[in-house]
């Protein structure tokens, strides 16, 4: 079909147009823009549609591992794969079963090879303070600054735990001071729960071997490994239970000891509003001391 004819624009019009055009241009208006709109981004999003290759079949279904057929041979009674950590909480419930003072103890923990932390830390982290002492406090794990020192409590929430003690009228000389694990954790982070069932039996034993009338958990790690307890610490804090585990010694009869859970100095440093629950933590700790001491 023919394009219909150009209207006729007289040439001093031309002339006047062609001065219009010219000042658009320079004005910045160099592009003609169609009466309908068009959407560009949708035309972009076409385009990747349709240069975009198709996706590889999905792989089929691998089939399942066959069970040995050697009468359960290599299996734990019966029920599957043997798993290691058991094996491993079985070696270091005799370690530290068999061990009879605190230095045999630290020996058997220094030459426990089943929790995978003693690799990445610098210092074995055992205790401080008075073996024997009416109060053993229990952290999670040492720190940075514990860990290059090899003593607990030894940082930042050292020295607040120390300034907390202060005010119970106690120090370091007059508590006794260990953790869950003895190795730090890298970068500080939360124990898992293999690591912990790994080092559970020594802090058992350590606490056997101390006999502490009193033992204060400190933080949530501690309290609930040590009371068998699935509570946070905002719910265990403020209460009194009774520590009894089962003994790691044959001929070792089973001792209840009251055991206290309060939030960790670290957790006060980042929230110091939780200082004021705390205080009164410790408060209890200090009547039951006076209370045990006056018997």
């Amino acid at each position: 079909m023919p394009n219909p004819p150009s209207p006729s624009i007289p040439p001093e019009d031309r002339a006047a147009l062609r001065q219009v055009l010219d000042w658009q241009v320079e004005a910045g208006a160099d592009e003609a823009i169609l009466p309908d709109p068009v959407d560009r981004f949708a035309a972009q999003r076409e385009k990747m549609r349709a240069d975009k290759p198709a996706p590889a079949p999905a792989p089929a279904p691998a089939a399942p591992p066959q069970m040995p057929q050697d009468g359960g041979a290599g299996r734990n009674a019966g029920t599957g794969p043997a798993r290691p950590e058991i094996a491993v909480a079985a070696k270091a419930r005799s370690l530290a079963g068999s061990a009879q003072d605190l230095d045999t103890l630290r020996a058997a923990l220094s030459d426990f090879d089943g929790c995978s932390l003693r690799k990445t830390a610098t210092n074995l982290v055992f205790a401080d303070g008075k073996f024997g002492a009416p109060l053993m406090l229990i952290g999670e794990a040492p720190g940075r600054d514990e860990d290059r020192q090899g003593l607990p409590f030894v940082g930042a929430s050292g020295q607040l735990l120390d300034a907390i003690l202060a005010a119970i009228g106690r120090d370091r000389s007059s508590v006794y001071i260990s953790n869950i694990l003895p190795w730090r954790p890298p970068g500080n982070r939360q124990p898992t729960p293999i690591e912990v069932a790994a080092c559970l039996p020594f802090i058992q034993r350590h606490i056997e071997l101390a006999k502490p009338k009193i033992i204060l958990c400190l933080g949530g790690t501690s309290a609930k490994t040590l009371l068998a307890r699935s509570e946070g610490i905002t719910k265990l804090r403020g209460t009194w239970f009774d520590y009894l585990p089962a003994p790691l010694v044959a001929e070792a009869a089973p001792v209840s000891i009251p055991a206290f859970a309060t939030y960790h100095p670290a957790y006060l440093l980042r929230q110091p509003i939780a200082k004021r629950q705390a205080w009164q933590d410790f408060l209890a700790i200090k009547t039951k001391l006076e209370e045990i001491e006056a018997e």
